[in-house]
């Protein structure tokens, strides 16, 4: 959009400068033109995109409800995932809703106890699930704990009382601290496999 407050026949430059228009190369002009007219196409084209995938959104949510209401079931809030297909099977909508989780101090307690556990089980012993234990409670490269190789600990089949305990403190430690929701949609090629539609909708 134009600086309306600009004196007639001037521009601002990339510095905040004023340049009269006069003095402007038409190259210049023709290229500031060129990106703005883009630019309000991208605009346009995004409300678009964000319109639609809201429109999918509440056409998914409903389908599923309806569904549900099928066999008496009323299911509250919009969790899951949900994959929908065609009769023929030749296109699947796949609606994914991501959580971002965090913890907060009752992973302290978890790791405490899971230390505990470390010191009297041998490393011969179980020198695996100790090196994936360690590995588990690592950061990556930003200095944050990676949420997803906490959590597998809890797939890990050991019954010792405070590695229970020490899985239901990560449990409750689980923050939830906001979701996005994502649609796809997928045609089968000749080979069986599901491709893509390609719409960007992450950012959307």
């Amino acid at each position: 959009m134009h600086d309306t407050t600009l004196p007639a026949g001037h521009r601002r430059d990339a510095q905040g400068r004023l340049v009269p228009v006069s003095k402007i190369k038409a190259i210049d002009r023709l290229r500031d033109e060129l990106v703005r007219e883009l630019f309000a196409e991208a605009e346009q084209a995004q409300a678009q995109l964000a319109a639609f995938k809201r429109k999918a959104m509440e056409t998914i949510d409903t389908f599923v409800q309806m569904s549900a209401e099928q066999y008496g079931v009323s299911l509250g809030g919009r969790k899951g995932n949900v994959t929908l297909l065609s009769f023929d099977g030749e296109i699947r909508v796949l609606r994914a809703i991501a959580e971002s989780i965090q913890f907060d101090e009752r992973l302290q307690a978890a790791k405490a106890l899971i230390d505990e556990c470390l010191a009297e089980w041998t490393v011969g012993a179980r020198p695996q699930i100790a090196t994936l234990i360690q590995d588990a409670f690592r950061v990556d490269a930003t200095g944050k704990l990676r949420t997803g190789s906490i959590l597998t600990l809890r797939r890990l089949d050991i019954t010792d009382e405070r590695w229970q305990r020490a899985m239901q403190a990560i449990a409750d430690a689980v923050q939830v601290i906001g979701s996005k929701s994502y649609v796809r949609f997928q045609r089968r090629d000749e080979h069986g496999d599901y491709q893509h539609l390609s719409l960007d909708f992450a950012g959307v």
